[in-house]
């Protein structure tokens, strides 16, 4: 006998990622994710050997201010290492990961089945990007915003301010660039 479907439990899923810095479609994934699933982690990558523009502590206060009309749905965490360590750590079955294009999808293929060979009863489930969000990346946010553009479109208010903080002390539109000839 199965149970009805409002009636199954359902696994504890991850949304893991650097989330440097959130973006409208990270909160896209995570809302819709939310819905699916009734509540997930969102899991901060902390990767010592990279490079990040913020640190973790300051990535985990803006998704907590981002994320806070979730109340329980939503759980922000961090980890250092494979992800499927955290997942067996955290007794979670279901990774949730966003795609935008094609080539997302190769990279994170790849993952889902390094991550199925190291720990088969781990599940990765793929959430293509809603339309508007297709082409919003992370690092594309940071340029616009170094440049002096506007990102509110593409970033909460909380993570507008410290991007406009981080990359505008000055009081400059254009850091980093010089006036033309």
């Amino acid at each position: 006998m199965s149970l009805p479907h409002d009636k199954m439990a359902k696994p504890p899923v991850v949304y893991p990622g650097s989330f440097d810095p959130l973006t409208y479609g990270h909160l896209d994934v995570i809302e819709r994710g939310v819905g699916i699933f009734g509540e997930l982690t969102v899991a901060i990558v902390v990767n010592p050997r990279k490079d990040r523009l913020f640190p973790l502590e300051e990535r985990r206060a803006m998704l907590l201010e981002a994320t806070a009309h979730f109340g329980n749905a939503v759980t922000v965490d961090a980890f250092e290492g494979l992800l499927v360590h955290y997942m067996e750590q955290k007794k979670a079955s279901v990774v949730l990961r966003g795609l935008r294009a094609l080539s997302d999808f190769d990279y994170e293929f790849e993952m889902a089945l390094a991550n199925r060979e190291m720990a088969p009863t781990i599940e990765t489930i793929f959430m293509m990007s809603s339309q508007e969000h297709i082409f919003l990346r992370a690092s594309l946010v940071k340029e616009i915003s170094r440049l002096g553009g506007r990102i509110s479109h593409y970033v909460p208010p909380c993570v507008e301010l410290r991007l406009n903080e981080y990359f505008h002390r000055d009081g400059s539109a254009t850091v980093g660039l010089s006036p033309l000839k």
